[in-house]
């Protein structure tokens, strides 16, 4: 055997050759090769009590220290310690001694403590027993007990959500558990879940928006950019035929770019127009939000006032903020029914881009886009040759680029930009810098990337102020400038050299020919209302539209909005009128 294997181990040391029990000299053990051998001496019982036993360092049996005196009695009685015992009743001397008296005399016999291989500080000794002994091993033990209650080796149970344990061999291993980092797709949302540890990725309504020039973001996630100046079918339930939402498309007389101008959202028996500056229809009936439809509709404006939001039975959500933005939120049910440019909503974004015949497009959005196209040719505002040389548009302002650089800044969106990725929005702004006549363009990209932050549960800082976009960026005065002015014409982008109708304060309206300046016909509207009219930034230093601005009829209400307010002045404080004269800065009529 080699030497580093001989010995044996008593209460945990190494043993060679023959050793004693430090704490009981009546053991002694002889190791032979690798087998421990161990014999005890017994010690007689004493006639003395504990209390006057004494033991002397060394020697194996204690021994009295009082004088013994011979006691006549006249039965043969046994007295040990304090007792007395009768013959032949068995007694215990100790806990380790069964005793007999006879004759007189007790006559005890001592157990014998095996040896035990723990060491002295995990011996345990129960109540009432007379030998120690060691803990049992953990891989013998079967059960475990924790919190008042028993498990079986190997059972696991749960502390709470997040903290599980386990009974192994008699102990309990508790781990809290760890949630992974998780990434939801488009249309699910990372929320708790009673009774779970980790957060989970829920499935919520799908959202597909539209925005700047304009932009595509699809039920599934999908981005692309289509300039297209039709009607188009946004979406559709192409199997139940439950709704359906279509826009109209204007280029504005741009050459590459246009913007959604109608929103048009078709329910059985319910048909809803939403226009420019918000304007509301019903079945063909101008409302005014809010507005509600027995059960099947209702329409109210966001909490800020700048959205138009139509609800319906159906669960799907329309919103607009009557410029450029269009956002539609689907239930869970239209799943792999919906249909057209916002794709087909079954969460997979790389098969959105299918035609109305069912041929993937994905590498020739035109002709995706196109397929969904509803009207005919009298539904587009821009030429067959112009549309055309719209695929592929060139930039000439590379320079305003920089505008949309606070969308990739942690000052503005930083707290966004860890759950969203700002790149698609980044590249739709500098295409919408590209042919922007209010330098305002990149405020539709930063706006719609704001509105899905939002959607996120990110709380963002005033974002406009920082990146100076106001709550009219695409071209309009704020009320401040037009507060003290009266009503202004009513003016879209380019909307003189389109030739489209324009109207004059007053309920009165002006109608160009697209190609010349002709004096202006004077039309009646249908209904007489009061109009608090914008007027885009851009337009204001032009000639043409600073001699519309000043012509007679506008001229006219001005002088009589201003003797008005001269009469409540003087109806307040009392003073004399003065008459105001109408030859002041009066310019020509409109040449032809």
């Amino acid at each position: 055997m080699p030497p580093w294997k001989a010995g044996c181990r008593l209460n945990g040391q190494k043993v060679l050759g023959e050793a004693t029990l430090s704490e009981d000299p009546c053991v002694k053990c002889t190791c032979s090769g690798h087998k421990l051998t161990c014999t005890k001496r017994s010690c007689p019982v004493l006639q003395c009590p504990l209390s006057k036993q004494i033991r002397t360092p060394g020697e194996c049996c204690p021994r009295c220290n009082d004088r013994r005196e011979e006691i006549h009695r006249g039965s043969p009685m046994c007295i040990l310690g304090k007792a007395v015992h009768f013959p032949g009743k068995p007694y215990h001397g100790d806990q380790c001694s069964n005793c007999t008296c006879q004759n007189g005399t007790s006559v005890c016999e001592k157990s014998t403590c095996p040896i035990l291989e723990c060491a002295l500080e995990d011996q345990q000794r129960e109540p009432g027993e007379c030998c120690p002994s060691c803990p049992m091993p953990a891989e013998f033990r079967s059960t475990c007990a924790a919190a008042g209650k028993v498990y079986q080796n190997n059972e696991t149970w749960s502390l709470n959500a997040c903290t599980s344990c386990e009974c192994r061999a008699g102990e309990v291993r508790c781990a809290n558990i760890q949630c992974p980092k998780k990434k939801c797709g488009p249309n699910e949302t990372l929320l708790s879940v009673s009774g779970e540890c980790c957060p989970r990725c829920v499935e919520s309504p799908a959202v597909c928006t539209v925005f700047g020039d304009p932009h595509y973001k699809t039920f599934d996630g999908n981005f692309y950019s289509f300039q297209g100046s039709c009607k188009y079918q946004l979406t559709a339930d192409c199997v139940g035929h439950t709704f359906s939402i279509r826009v109209t498309n204007d280029a504005r007389l741009t050459k590459y770019s246009s913007w959604t101008k109608t929103v048009t959202l078709k329910l059985e028996g319910v048909k809803v127009n939403l226009g420019h500056r918000m304007r509301v229809k019903v079945n063909g009936t101008r409302v005014e939000p809010p507005y509600r439809l027995n059960q099947t509709l209702d329409i109210h404006r966001s909490a800020d006032g700048t959205e138009v939001i139509v609800e319906t039975a159906l669960g799907v959500k329309l919103s607009w903020d009557g410029l450029n933005f269009i956002q539609v939120q689907v239930p869970t049910a239209y799943k792999g029914k919906l249909c057209g440019l916002c794709g087909n909503y079954n969460s997979i974004f790389r098969d959105d881009l299918f035609t109305r015949a069912g041929l993937n497009m994905t590498h020739n959005v035109w002709r995706f886009a196109r397929s969904w196209a509803v009207g005919g040719p009298k539904a587009c505002t821009r030429q067959r040759k112009k549309e055309l040389a719209a695929r592929h548009p060139q930039c000439k302002t590379k320079k305003l680029y920089p505008l949309c650089k606070p969308l990739r800044t942690a000052e503005v969106f930083g707290r966004c930009n860890s759950l969203l990725n700002p790149d698609n929005y980044f590249a739709s702004c500098k295409f919408d810098m590209c042919e922007c006549p209010h330098r305002q363009c990149y405020c539709d990209s930063m706006a719609a990337y704001a509105h899905e932050c939002v959607r996120q549960g990110v709380q963002l800082p005033d974002w406009r102020t920082l990146t100076g976009c106001s709550r009219n960026a695409s071209g309009l005065l704020p009320p401040a400038a037009r507060a003290g002015g009266g009503p202004l014409l009513l003016l879209e982008p380019n909307a003189i050299d389109a030739g489209i109708l324009q109207q004059l304060p007053g309920g009165n309206s002006i109608r160009r020919h697209p190609k010349r300046l002709r004096r202006p016909k004077l039309i009646e509207p249908r209904e007489q209302q009061g109009l608090e009219l914008d007027l885009p930034l851009h337009l204001t230093h032009d000639r043409k539209h600073h001699k519309l601005l000043h012509h007679p009829l506008y001229r006219k209400q001005q002088l009589q909005q201003q003797q008005q307010q001269q009469q409540q002045k003087q109806q307040q404080n009392n003073i004399p009128l003065q008459p105001i004269s109408g030859n002041r800065r009066t310019p020509p009529p409109l040449q032809r």
